[in-house]
């Protein structure tokens, strides 16, 4: 060192220090857990600022505009396998489905089809009534199935 006295009591020109007979203690402010408790800090408020800002209590304007809409709405389609096609689980034949399903796409066009084939269904069949649906301007069809038997 050019300058002082070490930790060790020495002085710069290597010689023991005026009433040193040993080491002396350090002066310097350990900093270590200051930054630690810095940090748990740091963390604990990024985590909670994004829920402390949601909790701000508004008294919003109503209007009918602002309604949340509707459950959404659907309709059942199902086959049986002997191809007997059913709407809401009522026996339709080829006109009245068209008829029926253009009606539910003029009520609403997101109205979702939920179709239900028997496993014996020929595959082209359920595509035709995919194709009517289509056509009737429901285009979102959800398939149901039957989730298989838990095993013990």
């Amino acid at each position: 060192m050019a300058f002082g006295r070490t930790s060790l009591g020495s002085t710069a020109t290597g010689g023991r220090a005026i009433g040193g007979g040993g080491q002396r203690p350090l002066s310097d402010i350990n900093v270590t857990p200051l930054v630690d408790v810095m940090l748990v800090l740091l963390v604990i408020f990024i985590i909670t600022a994004p829920l402390m800002a949601s909790s701000i209590k508004l008294d919003l304007p109503r209007t009918a505009a602002g309604q949340p809409t509707d459950t959404p709405k659907f309709v059942s389609l199902s086959v049986n396998a002997a191809g007997e096609v059913f709407l809401n689980d009522q026996p339709v034949t080829a006109e009245v489905l068209v008829e029926r399903l253009r009606k539910a796409a003029a009520d609403s066009p997101d109205t979702e089809i939920q179709l239900r084939a028997d496993q014996a269904v020929p595959y082209g069949r359920v595509v035709e009534l995919m194709g009517v649906a289509n056509q009737a301007g429901l285009h979102r069809i959800g398939f149901v199935t039957e989730a298989p038997p838990k095993k013990p």
